[in-house]
């Protein structure tokens, strides 16, 4: 088979503990990295790039965000809708108070605000887990959806109470407002996702990342071999609480162009968690192949019934789709914990090994 590590030797400890240690997989990030970036903006539709893409990059980041805390550091967050708001929302001040400075360098600054409000909520994890900090993360998110609303501040006492993406460009190019075409913001939110998570996945393959999964694996025994919990889950929660802020503001000033505090509630956070879910914890690859999976199942089955002839309304295909996303949750919790992330792994390794019995 093609998918073979014989004549590749390690000589080093460097190549031995690299993230993609087989050929076959460095070649393979070199042709989706191609096809992203020169592919797709060339071919793709602005349909495509608009209804698919781009939302599918957006939610796959905020799913990293989730995957660093719940996946990676077993700190169960409900709130990671309210904390892209906080990006949002920090975006928007900060492209009315420096209407000069680059959007793209904002949208990055604002994930710091939202790291600083995760960090704060994030503190009771210092004594509370498990269903106790779902509690909390929750409160989270109602109190900062309520602030969205009651802070007229947050979106410059505008009368729709909703936040409007000015227009601007970056680079020489115009890449925010209703002008902007389709490829150039593909092509920024598709290399900010691909930043962050070149970021997080060498932050979990060093010191920081260790440190998470003791934590999640067994917090007494981290703390009693020299891990400090108060570090480890604070940095957790920022981390996350960055990705999620970028992703928001990417929502926002990328895709929907405005947004009220809708576009943040607590069904976005159940959505990224299903996504995380479904992908698989603790893996960067399921995060997005649980957002992949997540975004592109509804559209398909909307298509079925136009492709096939059906005369089928829009609430039952919105039924079905709860429906399947409902039952392959179940399934994947109960017969493969590590889901879409895993069953690829497990692909990957019985083709390493064909034709023996795995």
């Amino acid at each position: 088979m093609f998918y073979r590590e014989a004549g590749q030797f390690k000589t080093s400890y460097k190549q031995d503990s690299a993230i993609f240690p087989i050929l076959q997989d460095r070649i393979a990030i070199y042709f989706y990295l191609f096809v992203a970036f020169i592919v797709i903006p060339v071919f793709g539709s602005d349909f495509f790039l608009n209804s698919m893409m781009i939302p599918f990059l957006i939610f796959a980041l905020a799913s990293i965000g989730l995957n660093v805390l719940t996946g990676y550091t077993g700190q169960i967050s409900l709130g990671t809708g309210a904390f892209m708001g906080v990006g949002a929302y920090a975006c928007y001040k900060l492209t009315t108070i420096f209407p000069d400075t680059n959007v793209i360098f904002l949208v990055l600054v604002s994930g710091l605000f939202a790291a600083g409000v995760g960090m704060i909520f994030g503190l009771p994890s210092l004594r509370i887990k498990g269903f106790y900090l779902v509690v909390t993360t929750l409160a989270a998110q109602f109190f900062l959806e309520w602030a969205f609303i009651r802070i007229p501040w947050l979106y410059n006492y505008n009368d729709s109470g909703a936040i409007e993406v000015p227009q601007r460009e970056a680079f020489g190019f115009l890449v925010t407002g209703p002008s902007a075409t389709a490829e150039v913001r593909y092509l920024v939110v598709l290399s900010l996702v691909v930043l962050i998570t070149w970021v997080v996945s060498n932050l979990i393959h060093g010191r920081i990342g260790r440190s998470w999964m003791m934590i999640r694996d067994m917090d007494i025994a981290a703390e009693l071999i020299g891990i400090r919990p108060l570090y480890a889950k604070l940095s957790a929660f920022a981390v996350s609480s960055y990705i999620a802020g970028v992703a928001g503001a990417l929502m926002v000033f990328f895709w929907l162009g405005a947004a009220e505090v809708e576009s943040f509630d607590v069904n976005h956070s159940f959505l990224i968690l299903f996504m995380v879910i479904l992908g698989g914890l603790g893996s960067l690859v399921g995060s997005f192949m649980g957002a992949a999976f997540i975004w592109m199942l509804p559209i398909v089955i909307r298509a079925v019934p136009k492709i096939t002839g059906l005369d089928i309304n829009a609430s039952t295909v919105e039924q079905i789709n709860f429906m399947i996303v409902g039952a392959l949750i179940i399934f994947f919790l109960i017969i493969e914990p590590h889901g879409l992330a895993r069953l690829w792994a497990i692909a990957k390794q019985k083709l390493r090994i064909w034709p023996f019995p795995y």
